[in-house]
């Protein structure tokens, strides 16, 4: 049963238009309304007075929804939803929207449900056959968590806001295995009645819409969502600096261990540590955090730091794949391997990428001879490989240097590496990448950047974009290149978390009173948050300037805010000790219960701290990225006859 009211804003056709209103349920029902004044962007707030006029108590979900006509519609849930969300031939698991489709065990469907604090914005957007409307509310009303929903069916599609959350077909907990669809309830007594505040608003046709839409939303839930940083840039770099030192930096063989155990005296089944005996080259581990420990020693004048970072980067790059390369992971017990990939012998463009930019990085702050060889051997690898078109491939064979997969925009980073190597060739390279890997973010759906979801969509699919057009601005001067970066901000900014999830009393993050403004959703595959977004901190401090818009510069520091919560400042702090730095804070029932946290220490989670902050401070100093080549005597690469030679 239900009791369904139609809504029609008076401003028509400029403000929200027509919504419908139903109370799913046993009623009678009444409800009332009230429009706000519309906003730059076209936004109207609606206030709800819904009164269940029934004589016994009922169980009741408001459901407010409205229709665009739309063949193939496109959806945004920022942070959880864009599109069909995962491609076709992604192996990842996770939900995807397919027209007409009802297969919930692999979960492909045309409808969704979800609860809000899945999402970085609690909104749902739809652009149709013409343009395109979008519904918008808080993470919670006096009903309880609220639900964001979408359907398509006849040719229209429909999104819509439930109060409180229902999560359909199946609901999402981080694995293949779907779960039960589940639903919050809230039973109504006799004569009981409840506000509800919400918005809605229209888009034209273009996706891009979204940017300003979102950013005004933001902008008015400031001042409720407060974040108070423990420790300031400074003190916050210390901390994680000793972090990958103390605990994640082994000097035999000379690695940063990916992750170690809160508790030192938690063991596996077979008695050894919890503590992963492995390390990437570049992404969760390995050169990116190996530099930006070498920044913070060489500016602190800590010797053991400068040598630990050196003596993990003189290991990755004495220790190349057959191919030219480096490899993709060394592990205790066998040595260098591939990347995390079903594909044999896989090496990942998006690893080796940022491994080589951040080497290449490492190369201005310490010349050193087998560095620069091990960079030239990458780099010329790399150009050979590179397609006409552009494309620098995400899978290569790491013996014989085969692209074995051109999917995906993994490549992005290469751009950055490419562009700030400095020499012709390479920039060459890299403006044919950056015009290739423009389709992604013009279509509004950059994927394939990390090792362990395939081809989903990822928020580091967004730094690795606006790490490279960036670069390349900051290479040319073009404009061209700054509109990429500036797209590509704002795509990589819909995974940020615009307030402040209400966690329940008694979770760790409710305890400590995590502020979740600023953090990312990991990616809609893996519903956490993270730091990662730290990484591109100077570039959007850079994006702000360019522009001359703040904005960019802010959505930056406050990522750093955040992320300077939860910081074990000694033994003991947050069961963990000093420096010992976690990859995920739970902000919905995903993986684990909403207000947990992973009581593991990641050292891509205290190096890219490190990272930002040492960015940050370099930034208040004056000091700039680079720009100065890293080699200074002439040309490495020339073009001949098609090749790349070095």
């Amino acid at each position: 049963m239900s009791t369904r009211f139609v809504v029609t804003d008076p401003d028509t056709g400029i403000g929200g238009g027509e919504l419908v209103v139903e109370v799913l349920g046993a009623g009678p029902y009444s409800v009332e309304w009230e429009w706000g004044g519309r906003l730059v962007t076209g936004r109207r707030e609606l206030r709800l007075r819904v009164r269940h006029d029934g004589a016994r108590p009922s169980a009741g979900t408001v459901r407010v929804s409205r229709s665009v006509p739309a063949a193939d519609p496109w959806w945004l849930i920022p942070g959880l939803f864009y599109g069909e969300n995962r491609p076709a031939a992604c192996a990842r698991v996770f939900p995807r929207f397919e027209t007409g489709a009802d297969r919930p065990q692999e979960m492909v469907s045309s409808r969704w449900g979800f609860r809000a604090d899945r999402a970085a914005t609690p909104a749902v957007l739809v652009w149709g056959d013409t343009g395109g409307a979008g519904l918008i509310a808080d993470e919670e009303s006096p009903l309880g968590t609220t639900g964001l929903a979408f359907e398509h069916d006849a040719g229209r599609a429909t999104i819509a806001l439930l109060f409180p959350y229902r999560e359909y077909p199946v609901t999402y907990y981080g694995s293949a295995l779907a779960l039960p669809p589940s639903e919050a309830e809230h039973v109504w007594q006799p004569g009981e009645s409840h506000v509800l505040t919400l918005a809605t608003f229209p888009l034209p046709a273009d996706r891009h819409a979204y940017a300003p839409v979102l950013r005004e939303d933001r902008d008015l839930r400031l001042a409720a969502a407060p974040v108070e940083p423990w420790q300031d840039v400074a003190t916050a770099a210390d901390i994680a600096a000793e972090g990958l030192y103390r605990w994640h930096y082994d000097p035999d063989p000379g690695v940063l261990l990916e992750t170690v155990g809160f508790d030192r005296e938690v063991s596996g089944g077979d008695g050894e540590r919890v503590d992963r005996q492995a390390m990437h080259v570049g992404w969760v581990s390995g050169i990116p955090w190996a530099a930006a420990l070498l920044e913070h020693g060489l500016r602190t004048d800590r010797p053991e730091h400068v040598a630990a970072a050196e003596r993990v980067i003189d290991f990755i790059c004495a220790n190349l794949s057959p191919s030219g390369t480096f490899w993709g992971t060394w592990y205790r017990s066998s040595g260098w391997s591939q990347s995390w990939s079903h594909v044999k012998d896989a090496l990942h463009a998006r690893t080796l990428g940022e491994a080589t930019l951040f080497l290449l990085r490492a190369l201005r702050h310490r010349p050193n001879p087998a560095w620069e060889a091990a960079a030239r051997s990458n780099i010329g690898a790399m150009l050979a490989r590179q397609r006409p078109d552009g494309n620098l491939g995400t899978l290569h064979h790491a013996a014989t240097g085969e692209v074995l997969s051109w999917s995906g925009a993994s490549g992005l980073t290469w751009v950055a590496a490419l562009a700030e190597q400095g020499d012709p060739a390479c920039l060459r390279a890299a403006e044919r990448a950056g015009e290739y890997y423009a389709s992604f973010v013009h279509d509004e759906f950059l994927y394939g950047a990390p090792e362990d979801v395939d081809l989903a969509p990822t928020s580091e699919d967004g730094y690795a974009a606006v790490l490279a057009y960036m670069a390349l601005h900051r290479r040319t001067g073009e404009e061209r290149w700054l509109d990429l970066a500036r797209r590509a901000a704002d795509w990589t900014l819909t995974f940020r978390y615009t307030y402040n999830v209400r966690f329940g009393p008694r979770t760790p993050l409710g305890v400590y009173g995590f502020a979740t403004r600023g953090a990312d959703q990991a990616s809609p595959s893996n519903q956490h948050l993270h730091a990662y977004g730290l990484v591109c901190t100077a570039e959007l401090i850079e994006l702000s300037e360019a522009l001359g818009d703040p904005y960019y510069a802010e959505r930056a520091e406050e990522t750093l805010a955040c992320f300077r919560q939860f910081l074990p400042a000694a033994d003991g702090d947050l069961n963990a000790y000093r420096g010992m730095i976690t990859e995920r804070y739970y902000q919905t029932d995903c993986f684990q219960p909403k207000g947990m946290y992973l009581t593991l220490s990641h050292a891509w989670s205290a190096g890219v701290l490190l990272l930002a902050c040492e960015q940050v401070l370099a930034s208040r100093a004056g000091r700039a990225l680079s720009t100065r080549p890293v080699y200074a005597d002439g040309p490495t690469f020339i073009e001949r006859s098609g090749e790349v030679v070095s």
